[in-house]
């Protein structure tokens, strides 16, 4: 509790304020609608986050300089963002010289809704894409609700049920307003979650396929490739991130990290359609699309942290939608080593 209540004092102070969720397993989310994150994920009121959080945020008067700076105020946690990340994130693209998150999608100006058993953001905005240079009207709406342990009927996995779980659903969905909505875009879902730095992405493949790197150059011992997984260490200092074609992905991504003497592993499950228009693109290669899901190792002054990302199908131009809804699923455990590898292996294909 103490860990979590600083983090919402603090967070007070700077006038940034905070909801609870609370599902009926003892899972606590919380969420920080500045910015529309799930912030933190909590088995109880007393354990450890197993999401990665700024870490000025622990500090009262740094939390309030850092919202204060017109800086990008990563808090951390689990956001959405928009796709294709060259159209958004690249003002002048071609040219790369100058990325910036715009301030109506991060940190935006969602508004909340509390019901009975869900928790729901929702964010208008209009935003300019590069390279059309056309204006797009949007919505985006996150929902927060609870997911059961996938292991609470599971009779030969009794011993796991002393291991800490949290979880929740997320369902996000997008919609183009306006005016010749369909002739928008394309633009699509991009799901974020950053996780404690120096653990290992573990991505379940259909086959063997190898990650486009999209930035940096990845150290070629912290990737392993197989038959049927890519493995990627993600510890090295630096800015590093890889990418997987849809078609290659099963929808089920797991990152496993140690926290003292605790092994913590994060999944999530979610849709992936090989038949979708998925419209993320390389930054040096945007006529190549199709990928699905990517694993961001950053240790850079804005943070430390391993962020597991993925894209939903576009809409809009050429797609013949205009909205779309995604669900996902955050199943994470805290235990021993062995206890942690037995529900990974159970959770990623026997990985």
């Amino acid at each position: 509790m103490e860990e979590r209540q600083k983090l919402i004092e603090n967070l007070k102070a700077a006038e940034k304020e905070t909801i609870e969720f609370n599902s009926p397993d003892g899972t606590v989310v919380l969420l920080l609608p500045y910015g529309g994150r799930v912030l933190g994920l909590y088995n109880s009121d007393a354990s450890e986050n197993f999401y990665w959080n700024n870490e000025v945020l622990w500090n009262a008067e740094e939390t309030k300089n850092f919202y204060s700076s017109d800086q990008w105020h990563n808090s951390g946690g689990d956001r959405t963002w928009l796709a294709p990340e060259v159209d958004v994130f690249f003002p002048e693209f071609p040219s790369r010289d100058k990325y910036f998150q715009p301030r109506q999608l991060d940190p935006g100006s969602y508004s909340a809704e509390i019901g009975e058993k869900c928790v729901s953001l929702t964010n208008q905005f209009k935003l300019l894409m590069s390279r059309t240079r056309q204006e797009i009207d949007v919505e985006i709406k996150k929902t927060v609700s609870p997911a059961e342990n996938p292991f609470r009927y599971e009779s030969d996995c009794g011993e796991l049920k002393a291991v800490e779980y949290a979880g929740y659903t997320q369902k996000t969905s997008l919609q183009l307003r306006g005016k010749g909505a369909n002739e928008c875009g394309p633009v699509g879902l991009w799901n974020l979650a950053q996780m404690p730095h120096g653990g290992e992405m573990i991505i379940p493949t259909y086959f063997k396929t190898t990650p486009y790197v999209i930035m940096g150059k990845v150290p070629e011992e912290d990737l392993t490739i197989t038959d049927n997984a890519v493995r990627y260490k993600m510890g090295a200092k630096g800015e590093y991130k890889i990418s997987i074609r849809a078609i290659a992905c099963i929808g089920r991504v797991g990152y496993l990290y140690r926290s003292g003497d605790s092994t913590s592993l994060i999944v999530r499950s979610f849709s992936v359609n090989p038949s979708g228009e998925y419209v993320d693109v390389p930054w040096d290669n945007p006529d190549d699309k199709g990928f699905a899901i990517q694993a961001c190792c950053v240790d850079a002054w804005y943070g430390s942290f391993s962020e597991l990302e993925y894209h939903t199908p576009a809409i809009g131009k050429g797609t013949d939608r205009i909205e779309c809804e995604d669900y996902s699923q955050v199943w994470a455990f805290r235990g021993s080593y062995e206890e942690i590898s037995r529900i990974g292996e159970k959770l990623l294909m026997g990985l």
